[in-house]
């Protein structure tokens, strides 16, 4: 794949840097990195064998054959400056992860909404059923504790962001697409269609001999599948799709369903982990794994297996009839699946949302204001924005709290602070409570601070 045999990443403590370093330590890469701080991620790798630094310096690209960066990196890090002086190839994190998925049978994982979960389930099914995948995931896989590994076999399991346009990167032999919302505009001149047409082209990349798989039920998809030329597999639980969801029961942090093709049964697939949502997600798992010769039955006991990823309706704690549980949900769609997973508990549900970004609570407002109707109590807390975001007059926590009262629910209330929340859920829970943290920022200090206290 490279010459190259020391790759050197600048933000390396990140989900999908992280994950796509460890792959390069264990296809036998000398790796070095660096990030702003140290962390559990940074760690495993350097117990592997990279080398970590804290903090960013010129010196630490030095010797290094190729540099990789992160989209959250400013084109004035010293050490990019340094690399580029230096002449060192520098590319980014998504042209790596092409390298990788490209070269072999790439199984990539694109929408909106459930990439993280949808992408660990293949890979665990994958593993389980002795192919031995390559893969790199945004998000821990809590049965194996890991995001990535170097397999032996054809597969390179892998998400494909569209946030900023790098899954138009990626060659795939199975390109699948969960659902597509209209959520980072701000890369696409605010236009919808311009997303939309981006999703087009992914899946018009993918090679002659592969597959796009799709949700049927989506309508923003539905409205793509006649232009995308290569063969379609579609999926789906409401409409007459290739392969159909028929007879589900959804409990208490599982799910079970009946799935068919083309109205013949298949069987049974039953989840560990809750909610309408993940339905889709194992649909898409068994008919990629199913795509790579994977027989039904196998693929069935595998996928019982799965636990989740982390931050993805993660249990953090449970006693005396209380409830934490943590989730990645940041947008009005996956908090509405979040929380009505959560009503399958039968406990009385405290949603407590950090919003993220200033242009997303700006598109999105509306729609956050109506997707809280099935919590029984709702916090809202500050904006949680990356740095180097401006903020948007006018967009702000309580302005949101306003609508979620008008639109959806009553009971919501504005509280700053992780701080203002955890005294407050302190001093409220009872036998009986769900505390579900949502967000992309850092509200999961709370869940993890109140399963520890519980």
């Amino acid at each position: 794949m490279l010459n190259s045999e020391h790759v050197h990443f600048i933000g390396i403590g990140g989900y999908g840097m992280s994950a796509i370093a460890r792959v390069m330590l264990e296809m036998g890469y000398k790796v070095t990195g660096s990030d702003v701080a140290s962390q559990e991620l940074t760690e495993k790798l350097a117990a592997k064998g990279a080398k970590i630094y804290i903090g960013h310096t010129a010196e630490q690209v030095h010797g290094a054959d190729l540099v990789v960066y992160s989209t959250a990196l400013s084109k004035d890090n010293v050490e990019r400056v340094e690399a580029e002086q230096l002449n060192i190839p520098i590319i980014h994190r998504s042209q790596m992860l092409a390298r990788l998925l490209n070269e072999r049978k790439g199984v990539a994982v694109a929408g909106a909404h459930g990439k993280t979960t949808t992408s660990s389930m293949i890979a665990l099914v994958m593993e389980e059923c002795g192919v031995d995948p390559t893969y790199i995931i945004g998000g821990e896989i809590m049965n194996v504790g890991t995001n990535a590994k170097a397999g032996k076999g054809d597969f390179v399991v892998a998400e494909a962001d569209e946030s900023d346009g790098s899954f138009l990167q990626y060659h795939p032999w199975l390109g699948i697409v969960t659902n597509i919302e209209a959520d980072h505009l701000e890369n696409y001149d605010g236009d919808f269609e311009k997303l939309k047409g981006a999703y087009v082209q992914f899946l018009n990349q993918i090679r002659e001999d592969g597959t796009a798989v799709v949700c049927g039920d989506d309508a923003n998809i539905q409205a793509i599948i006649p232009g995308i030329r290569c063969q379609v597999a579609t999926y789906g639980i409401d409409t007459d799709a290739e392969y159909t969801a028929t007879d589900l029961v959804l409990g208490d942090r599982q799910v079970s369903f009946k799935m068919n093709h083309k109205g013949v049964l298949l069987g049974t697939v039953e989840l560990s982990v809750p909610g309408r949502h993940n339905v889709y997600n194992a649909m898409a798992t068994v008919i990629s794994c199913l795509k790579a010769d994977i027989p039904f039955e196998q693929i069935v006991v595998g996928i019982s297996k799965f636990h989740g990823a982390k931050r993805r309706f993660q249990v953090l704690g449970e006693k005396n009839d209380i409830l934490i549980i943590d989730d990645y949900a940041h947008h009005p769609t996956e908090i509405e699946a979040t929380i009505s997973a959560a009503k399958a508990t039968g406990k009385r549900i405290i949603a407590v949302f950090q919003p993220q970004r200033y242009t997303r609570t700006f598109f999105l407002l509306d729609a956050f204001s109506r997707a809280f109707s099935e919590a029984d109590e709702v916090i809202i807390t500050d904006i949680f924005s990356p740095a180097g975001e401006k903020q948007i007059e006018g967009v702000h926590s309580s302005k949101l709290v306003e609508l979620i009262v008008q639109n959806s629910n009553a009971g919501a209330r504005y509280l700053p602070t992780k701080e203002d929340v955890l005294l407050d859920l302190k001093q409220r829970m009872q036998p009986g409570t769900l505390v579900i943290t949502m967000g992309a920022g850092d509200i999961w200090k709370v869940g993890y601070q109140l399963a520890k206290e519980l």
